[in-house]
């Protein structure tokens, strides 16, 4: 208690002396790991843009705002972020932006505003970026550009205006004339019919020009002013036709897209003066053998050598032996991509051009690759790509005509049937790609010719044992992906001979353990292990390491193992791995951790232990003792109670920790002061309370300049939604606690020793006083005074419920007939309706002249009877008047009447009456007696009368008289 004390003492002392300190945390922003240089504020809430960099550091660099709900972007909106450089805006909902919005960003290289709704753009829009090179508006809704808009940006080197409404070509060229350090301009997809540009020409420095999916029907164009561009993309624009060029200097060119046009493309190779090579031939329906005949008619005339012929979306169904004889000899790229293609024919359209390196035909419909063996070989041939089509059958021999193949991709097919010889011949095949097909196993003749193999992706296929001795010729394969496939055993050899493998991708398939002899061929030399998402589980903590040899092995994943996660995590189940650098263990399940679990991984950079363990765990003291390398920690949703010093005190290389969504209340504050190179801290979902026991963690939070708390400001209180963790009170943390406690202690016992006593002795006290000063001060009890002259009854009738029929048949008819004219309150029929029961038992005692209590042992057990008693003789010992009269019922002895002291009070002073039994000597002639009495002392003095006459003022003066000596009139 003292050190606490103490503690928080020293707290006080500080933050009296401390000025106010911003908090390194943003409300709005992440700065995702880059210490103050780029700020993610993605999905807020805030609507303006003002709010949400309220509170970024002048550092900032790189600031992303992307996914939010902002409609304007204000004046002066970043003017405190004078370094920024790269400003993305895309994505939001913009609509207005201030002509100052950008102002004080003289250093910003980068402004991305696509994806909003923005029509119209001020003039003095972009004047302070004098250091803009990059101005992305795709995506908005622009018709016009003022014609000095980019008046001032005269380092942009990039214009992406893609996606709006412009209309006029010609306002493009005039904006951007004078940028002489431009070098694209991006106009696709909009509403341009021409390329016309008055008396304007493009800056000398533009090289690339896209024009694609416009409404072009004619270029509108001075012969020059294309002749410095480089790229053009005039591409989806269907009624431009090769007339539109007539004239037209193209000859600097080195790339033409015209896909999708009405050009034809062999009348545009006659009348232009461009390079052949540099037009990508793709969409101009060279679509059958006579139209490529002529085609490589007029382009071998006009070039002898083709780098890149592209010839994609033709609709090409076929190609004989002689489709291409008549194009140049030396072709170094050709893509037959996105046609129609069902067959190869090994090839031999090729024959005429077999300096071929690079041979694409994505996107087709090619369903076998027949046997070629035999054909004359293609030796240039290095890259050959069939992926995306629906090959079924892969033949024998099927690529021996292409003997120097490096690249081969067969991915994104539908594989089932792979002959064991298809790849024979392909020694110098260093890249494989057969992921994403039909393939159930795997053979050893199938690669035993692979002797330079270096990449083999085999993932998301159908395999489902690995045999013995399947890779042994692949000396040379360094990764190996057999990723998402059904594999449940890898027999003892099955990667045998792998001697250079430093990759293994094992994930998403069918393991239920780890055998520690598969990783001796390569266990010198792996690096990257993935087991991720397999069977594996562990029900003893016994287990031997199956790492043991893995000595150089960097990044480890054993997360998401189904279904039920690893269970547990054998003791040194890590041995061996004295390289590792990081370890994924998400989603495991594992019900404990051995304190010596990570003992091993003394270079761990990197533990991602999200979702790995079960419902609340409690790491053991020590479980991180020899992590003194790891820099980042992710323990994410773990279920942790506790943050203390004994489990994560030994990390002082940390920068990065996620604890969020742990059902911790606090976090140690020394623990957090002993991570000296924190700079990063993830709590979010953390339930911390905000009371003393935080105070301390509220100030290091809040005032700690080294160390980013992910969206603090928006940190919630466990206990309370009026305050944030950030600024909920912590004043009364910093007092004397012994001293505190002592007084708090003093008054609750001194509360529970009164409070009983004065319940017990003043309770009809303090309620009297409670409804006399209700009606006092509703007035109620004013308009009862002055009302006492002329009194409604001449008395209220006290009883209880079990005595009613004596009321009915005796009181009432004695005291209201037989001669009496004497008025009564009875509750049942005289108390109003709906009024509160208290309030008529208060009107009823003063706007009566007497109360008559008509006492029985049932009437002193009654709440109500008791209330009424002790309002009327209040009034009889307040006001000094006779109002009230006891009636006995019955004998009720003395130790009965004990408990009842204010009624033994008024016995003493008062009169009353008591009610002849049938055991009197003559009853009839002692009733009489008892009604004379009782209506004697009813007219007995009272300040208020039913009625004013003379004679009744007599008689009850002369009662008072006979009353006044405290005689008590007892009958027999």
């Amino acid at each position: 208690m003292k050190r606490v004390t103490h503690q928080l003492l020293t707290v006080a002392l500080v933050l009296h002396a401390a000025q106010l300190v911003t908090t390194y945390s943003f409300k709005n922003c992440d700065t995702a790991h880059s210490e103050n240089k780029t700020f993610i504020c993605h999905r807020r809430k805030e609507e303006n843009v003002s709010t949400i960099v309220a509170d970024l550091p002048p550092s900032a660099i790189d600031l992303r705002i992307c996914f939010n709900y902002i409609e304007q972007i204000p004046g002066q909106s970043f003017t405190h972020l004078p370094n920024l450089m790269q400003l993305s805006l895309d994505q939001n909902n913009i609509s207005t932006l201030h002509e100052r919005a950008f102002q004080n960003l003289q250093q910003l290289q980068m402004l991305n505003l696509t994806f909003n709704n923005i029509s119209h753009l001020e003039p003095l829009l972009f004047q302070d970026l004098h250091n803009l090179r990059h101005l992305a508006l795709a995506q908005n809704k622009i018709k016009v550009l003022p014609s000095h808009i980019f008046s001032t940006v005269l380092k942009l080197n990039m214009l992406i205006l893609e996606e709006n409404y412009l209309f006029d070509f010609s306002q493009v060229v005039s904006s951007v004339s004078h940028l002489q350090n431009l070098t694209t301009i991006k106009v696709s997809l909009n509403k341009l019919t021409s390329l016309e540009h008055s008396n304007a020409s493009l800056p000398r420095s533009l090289s690339n020009l896209y024009v694609r999916r416009n409404n072009l029907s004619s270029l509108g164009c001075h012969p020059s002013f294309l002749s410095h561009l480089q790229y053009l993309d005039l591409s989806f624009n269907p009624r431009l036709s090769a007339d539109a060029f007539q004239g037209v200097d193209l000859a600097q060119l080195n790339h033409l897209s015209l896909q999708a046009t009405n050009v034809n493309i062999i009348h545009f190779l006659n009348i232009s003066n461009i390079s052949a090579d540099s037009v990508d031939f793709s969409g101009t329906g060279l679509n059958n053998d006579s139209q490529l005949e002529e085609f490589c008619k007029v382009l071998g005339r006009k070039v002898d050598n083709v780098t890149n012929l592209t010839l994609k979306s033709n609709g090409i169904h076929s190609l004989s032996s002689t489709s291409l004889q008549y194009c140049p000899k030396y072709i170094e790229k050709l893509d037959l991509s996105e046609n129609k293609l069902n067959k190869t024919n090994c090839l031999l359209f090729l024959n005429y051009t077999k300096s071929i390196k690079v041979l694409k035909a994505e996107h087709n419909n090619l369903k076998q690759l027949e046997f070629c063996k035999g054909q004359r070989p293609f030796k240039n041939l290095k890259y050959l790509s069939y992926s995306y089509n629906y090959i079924l059958i892969v033949e024998d021999y099927a690529f021996h005509p292409m003997p120097n193949l490096v690249n081969l991709s067969l991915n994104i097919n539908r594989i089932a049937w792979f002959g064991r010889n298809a790849l024979h011949g392909l020694t110098k095949l260093k890249n494989l790609r057969l992921d994403n097909n039909l393939l159930t196993d795997l053979f050893r003749e199938t690669f035993q010719n692979l002797l330079n193999l270096e990449t083999l992706n085999l993932a998301s296929n159908r395999i489902s044992v690995i045999f013995n001795n399947t890779f042994k010729s692949l000396r040379n394969l360094k990764t190996l992906d057999l990723g998402d496939n059904k594999i449940t055993h890898i027999e003892k050899q099955g990667l045998h001979g792998l001697a250079s493998l430093s990759k293994l991708f094992l994930n998403d398939n069918s393991l239920k353990e780890i055998d520690t002899s598969l990783y001796y061929p390569f266990s010198d030399k792996l690096k990257v292990l993935s087991l991720e998402s397999n069977l594996v589980r562990f029900l003893s903590q016994t287990t031997s390491s199956p790492f043991i040899n893995l000595n150089q092995l960097r990044e480890l994943n054993l997360g998401r193992q189904q279904p039920f996660g690893l269970t547990l995590l054998p003791r040194n189940f890590f041995r061996g791995l004295h390289s590792l650098k990081t370890l994924h263990l998400t989603n495991n399940h594992i019900s404990h951790l051995a304190p010596d679990a990570f003992d091993d991984l003394t270079e761990l950079d990197f533990l991602n232990l999200e979702y790995c363990c079960v419902g609340g765990v409690q790491l053991q003291s020590g479980v991180f003792k020899n992590l003194r390398n790891l820099t980042r920690l992710i323990v994410e949703n773990m279920g942790l109670q506790n943050f203390s010093n004994k489990v994560f005190g030994n990390l002082t290389k940390l920068q990065s920790l996620q604890l969020n969504r742990n059902v911790m209340h606090s976090i140690d504050v020394d623990t957090l002061e002993s991570l000296k190179n924190l700079k990063y801290m993830d709590i979010r979902g953390v339930p911390l309370t905000c009371t003393c026991e935080n105070s301390l963690l509220q100030n290091w939070t809040v005032n700690n300049p080294s160390v980013q708390v992910v969206y603090l400001l928006d940190h919630p209180c466990q206990d309370t939604t009026k305050v944030r963790f950030y600024n909920f009170p912590t004043n009364v943390c910093y007092v004397d606690l012994g001293q505190f406690l002592c007084f708090t202690t003093a008054a609750v016992i001194f509360l529970f020793t009164v409070v009983p006593i004065v319940f017990v002795k003043l309770y009809w006290t303090l309620k009297y006083s409670y409804f006399v000063f209700r009606a006092w001060f509703s007035e109620q009890w004013r308009r009862l005074r002055d009302e006492e002259e002329n009194c409604v009854y001449d008395a209220f009738i006290s009883y209880n419920s079990s005595d009613e029929l004596w009321v009915y048949e005796q009181l009432v008819p004695n005291l209201e007939g037989n001669g009496s004219s004497f008025k009564l309150c009875l509750h049942h029929r005289d108390f109003e309706v709906g009024r509160n029961i208290v309030d008529n038992i208060v009107s009823a005692v003063y706007s009566s002249r007497k109360t008559i209590c008509v006492v029985s042992r049932n009437f002193l057990q009654s709440e109500w009877c008791s209330l009424e008693i002790q309002l009327a003789s209040y009034r009889l010992f307040d006001e000094h008047r006779d109002v009230l009269l006891l009636v006995f019922l019955e004998g009720i002895t003395e130790r009965q009447m004990s408990s009842y002291h204010r009624m033994r009070k008024v016995m003493l002073k008062k009169t009353y009456l008591q009610w002849p039994g049938s055991d009197c000597t003559d009853p009839a002639q002692a009733q009489k007696l008892f009604w004379s009495q009782l209506r004697r002392a009813m007219k007995a003095n009272s300040q208020c009368e039913t009625e004013s006459t003379d004679s009744s003022h007599n008689r009850a003066q002369h009662s008072e008289s006979e009353m006044s000596d405290d005689t008590k009139y007892l009958l027999p």
